[in-house]
């Protein structure tokens, strides 16, 4: 079995609160201002509702202040855009998410792109990606998971990512694209791969950084994995299995944990691994939104 090292998410998130609860403590002491996260959830996924709930929980730990709007599964494209627009102008809220997926009669992209760029923790804005594209990632809001990624990447090899090769399997606009702006800012060599990749496997095998985004159980196996690699597992997928004779149901990565960690040099477990991050990094740009504001 393993002998990676194994990069604990959930005791990273747990020191970042910490400083985050302390900042937080420091700007509303100084300036009166308090971090405002408001969340919008529209319909009943089960998934969301545990990720808004997370969100929720964390945020008030940090001392936040924290709203959640639950919108009916029917509400209606103007409806969402009525309750975005007052988020916008309420001097109260630093940082608006719309928990993702929607409901399908709904419009994604012309909700989230009615979020002010100044608010949108998220980092979905185009403005937002415009910038992190270009390379300028102090005005900018970077999305949470690429961004929780970068920091376990640079707990294992540093800020300066020179001379080593970075595989991202996944391209979606939420994990893969961002993922690669911020390893080539970081002077990594970085490879997209995504479902029409030729010999993916070989292409994942030369990766002295593999990101694992697709959305697929257990999908990069151990012989993919180059010796002594950082992996880091984006998914959570959930699947049955059995225990005593009891079907279960179980949540894992995009990565085979057991055989990549035979191979790799540190690798992220799901759950407890990027996860936490992800949340973590939600509250620290809603506080830096605050802080801009204050």
């Amino acid at each position: 079995m393993a002998n990676a090292t194994i990069i604990d998410g959930k005791a990273m998130a747990a020191d970042m609160s910490d400083a985050i609860t302390t900042r937080t403590a420091a700007l509303v002491e100084q300036s009166g201002v308090k971090p405002g996260l408001a969340v919008v959830i529209v319909g009943e996924d089960p998934a969301s509702q545990v990720y808004v709930r997370n969100k929720k929980r964390t945020a008030e730990a940090c001392g936040f202040h924290s709203v959640q709007h639950s919108l009916p599964e029917d509400s209606t494209q103007d409806a969402v855009l009525s309750l975005v627009d007052d988020l916008n102008n309420d001097p109260a809220v630093h940082g608006i998410l719309v928990q993702l997926p929607l409901p399908s009669h709904l419009d994604e992209q012309a909700i989230t792109q009615a979020i002010v760029p100044a608010k949108d923790v998220d980092g979905f804005h185009f403005q937002n990606i415009g910038m992190l594209t270009a390379g300028h990632l102090d005005g900018a809001f970077v999305p949470c998971t690429p961004a929780g990624c970068m920091l376990m990447i640079e707990e294992q090899l540093g800020k300066d990512l020179s001379g080593l090769n970075a595989v991202i399997i996944g391209r979606s606009n939420i994990v893969g694209k961002p993922m690669a702006a911020l390893l080539l800012k970081a002077n990594a060599t970085v490879t997209i791969c995504h479902s029409r990749t030729k010999d993916l496997p070989a292409v994942a095998r030369n990766a002295d950084i593999l990101v694992a985004a697709v959305g697929r159980a257990k999908m990069v196996k151990g012989d993919w994995v180059k010796p002594g690699a950082v992996v880091i597992d984006v998914g959570i997928n959930r699947i049955e299995v059995e225990v005593d004779g009891e079907i279960k149901n179980k949540l894992v990565g995009d990565v085979d944990f057991d055989e990549a960690a035979a191979e790799a040099g540190a690798i992220t477990p799901v759950p407890g691994g990027v996860g936490p991050m992800t949340i973590v990094m939600l509250m620290s740009n809603t506080l830096q939104s605050a802080e801009r504001t204050a």
